[in-house]
């Protein structure tokens, strides 16, 4: 076979079915994970163990609205696809990756804020690295679905659409706190937060129906 006659073969594809089970299982997971690190620890009274406690109900909200916004997102893409290829495949495992990650730097994170300076700083910037991964990784999904013409014609999923125009606002949001995490670390916490919400909210639904637009 000649290597003209190799590049003319289709791209074999495949059915996106246990693709989308097995992304869905590993996003639960991931999420219900997130809560195991909220504890109470001693010393101090309950109530003074409880809102001591803080860091870790801040970093449980931030990276429970991140993993779902992003199930949201890639629900939205699935739901578009007629079908999958081994790349888009391998592409979805490392978004997957980047999710079952994430309970490692939120616990990170929440230990980070009880420590030094120094402690704080590095969870602030690995938490921020995977949250960027996980949003760089769904919208290469996007983009390559879109340019191996995988979806399903003429179909179109608010919830994605606005995902993809929430994009260069989350990636800028998400340098940002990077930044301000090597110098003031909470504060590149409270960013997180913004940006988890700012992903999260559907923006535009919301202002349709405070308006009576439906």
């Amino acid at each position: 076979m000649t290597s003209d006659e190799a590049s003319s073969r289709p791209t074999r594809t495949l059915d996106k079915g246990r693709m989308e089970g097995f992304s869905d299982g590993v996003l639960a997971f991931a999420i219900t994970l997130l809560v195991v690190d909220i504890a109470l620890r001693p010393p101090g009274s309950p109530t003074q163990q409880f809102f001591h406690a803080w860091p870790s109900y801040v970093a449980y909200l931030v990276s429970f609205l991140t993993i779902g916004a992003a199930w949201i997102a890639h629900h939205g893409l699935t739901d578009e696809l007629d079908r999958v290829d081994p790349v888009f495949l391998r592409l979805n495992l490392l978004f997957l990756l980047a999710i079952a990650l994430l309970p490692f730097p939120t616990r990170l994170m929440v230990q980070g804020l009880e420590k030094s300076a120094d402690w704080q700083r590095l969870a602030a910037v690995v938490y921020g690295i995977n949250l960027l991964v996980i949003r760089i990784l769904l919208t290469a999904l996007t983009t390559y679905a879109r340019s191996r013409h995988l979806r399903k014609p003429d179909v179109a999923d608010p919830d994605l659409e606005e995902a993809r125009k929430k994009f260069y606002y989350a990636i800028a949001g998400y340098l940002l706190a990077i930044v301000i995490g090597l110098v003031v670390p909470e504060f590149a916490i409270i960013l997180y937060f913004v940006v988890a919400v700012f992903l999260f909210v559907p923006f535009r639904a919301v202002v349709r129906a405070i308006s009576g637009r439906g």
